[in-house]
């Protein structure tokens, strides 16, 4: 039994070559049922996004699990050639899979490191796979456990906590200005992508009130019903500077459209409390000189690119520590994984402990019918005390030595010293299946865990 992953991502293929091997929500349910009918594939659930296609499987033998993949991307998407695709294809296995699987969903491996919607997508790709029993024990347990691994490097980390993108880099520069942003009020000038993606942020962090302005009235009146925002006319704006705690300015003009004069005035009509204005056109739109005034902080492309980008070293040294943290927890979970290889041979023992010793006991009673209820129980609890203590070494044994180097030998030598081999195939338990009786103390597998896993994560951005 090994885990593998096969699959490719922003990091080794183009967008045109990830849209080709995206599979649509619709048809992922047609998909997991197609991967599980691939000979050797025992479990499996399929991660799609904007940035990877992904499939993670249990399979019996690693390289040709691989292949198998393979050949489904393959069949799957007949718009790819497999010299067009396998260039693109990476694959792991065992403790290397387990790891890839534990840096995607904290986020170490994607375009940007540290955003938000890769655990919710891949809590909705499992809760797809739980739903049409394509995953299973082994693949459950590895989920859950990455998804434990990311809210520990949300939480013991900060690796999400600054801002990556220009617009939200104006928003995290307006909160240290004013602290509570629920009572200030937005002006924007223009209709620039990245002026309304800050606005956004704005009203997100609480802004209530928005007024909106542009050379087009139209598109403004457009936007402020998007904003829930009033719309202002255009030659009326610097007027309406004086009510703005923030201004957002980003249009196509070539020139400056605000002065220092006109920020001089609205400063002086707010009674000089401070006025945040937030450049985001190119060519600019504001003076640079504004900066010089007092209560004024005027902030253009470049400042907020020098904020995003000391966030992003930021990020990358988080990053290290959360590395650190996903080995530990792969150590972790491949102790869990190798203790797998050893339970079929516990429980094959005490299947054969159990029907020896109720084989003996149905012989003794038979030969002891005048025995009262007390008696018998006597007697079969006799022959309990006696098996269990009889197994308790070799158990505890195998258990011990499951992890080692040389657990292999140990459950060679227990099969063979107790002849579990000469039971048939068909009642021999394998890892996967008898793994549950592992899991029944872990709280990663707990009842209530899994059901809270299993509730709908909702719509989420790809």
């Amino acid at each position: 039994m090994h885990v593998i992953v096969v699959g490719l991502s922003h990091k080794t293929a183009p967008v045109e070559v990830r849209e080709k091997l995206a599979v649509p929500e619709s048809r992922l349910d047609e998909a997991l049922a197609r991967l599980r009918t691939y000979a050797g594939i025992r479990e499996g659930f399929l991660l799609s996004t904007c940035n990877r296609v992904e499939v993670y499987a249990v399979v019996d033998q690693a390289e040709e699990g691989h292949a198998r993949v393979q050949d489904f991307f393959a069949d799957t998407h007949l718009s790819l050639s497999s010299e067009q695709l396998t260039p693109h294809l990476y694959g792991y296995t065992g403790d290397r899979a387990i790891g890839h699987l534990f840096r995607v969903a904290a986020s170490l491996d994607s375009m940007i490191v540290g955003e938000p919607q890769i655990l919710g997508q891949l809590k909705d790709a499992f809760e797809v796979a739980l739903n049409h029993k394509a995953s299973g024990v082994v693949l459950n347990k590895l989920v859950r456990k990455a998804i434990s691994v990311a809210k520990r490097v949300r939480t013991e980390t900060k690796i999400a906590e600054t801002a990556v993108s220009v617009s939200y880099a104006a928003v995290e520069l307006a909160k240290k200005i004013f602290s509570n942003l629920s009572e200030k009020t937005v002006l924007l000038v223009g209709a620039g992508e990245m002026a309304k993606l800050a606005a956004q942020h704005l009203v997100d962090q609480g802004v209530r009130k928005v007024s909106i302005t542009t050379r087009d009235a139209a598109s403004a009146v457009e936007l402020a019903r998007r904003f829930n925002a009033a719309s202002i006319p255009f030659e009326h704006f610097r007027h309406e500077m004086a009510d703005a705690d923030i201004v957002l300015c980003s249009t196509g003009a070539s020139h400056y459209l605000i002065g220092v004069e006109d920020v001089q005035q609205a400063v002086r009509r707010r009674m000089n409390r401070p006025i945040f204005l937030i450049d985001i056109s190119v060519p600019r739109n504001i003076d640079p000189a504004v900066k010089d005034i007092d209560n004024a902080f005027l902030f253009d492309v470049d400042d907020l690119e020098m904020r995003v980008e000391q966030n992003l070293e930021e990020r990358r040294r988080e990053a290290g520590k959360a590395e650190r943290m996903v080995e530990e927890e792969v150590g972790q979970i491949l102790h869990w994984m190798k203790s797998l290889e050893v339970t079929p041979t516990i429980v094959a023992l005490r299947n054969r402990a159990e029907t020896i010793k109720q084989a003996e006991i149905d012989k003794a009673l038979a030969r002891l019918q005048n025995l009262s209820a007390q008696e018998r129980s006597v007697v079969e609890g006799l022959a309990s005390s006696i098996v269990n203590k009889l197994l308790h070494g070799p158990l505890v044994t195998l258990k011990a030595e499951s992890t080692a180097g040389g657990g292999a030998l140990f459950v060679e030598a227990a099969r063979r010293f107790f002849g579990l081999d000469d039971q048939t195939a068909a009642g021999r338990p394998d890892a996967a299946s008898s793994a549950e009786a592992l899991d029944e103390a872990d709280p990663d597998e707990s009842a209530a865990g899994r059901a809270a896993e299993r509730r709908p994560a909702g719509k989420r951005q790809a």
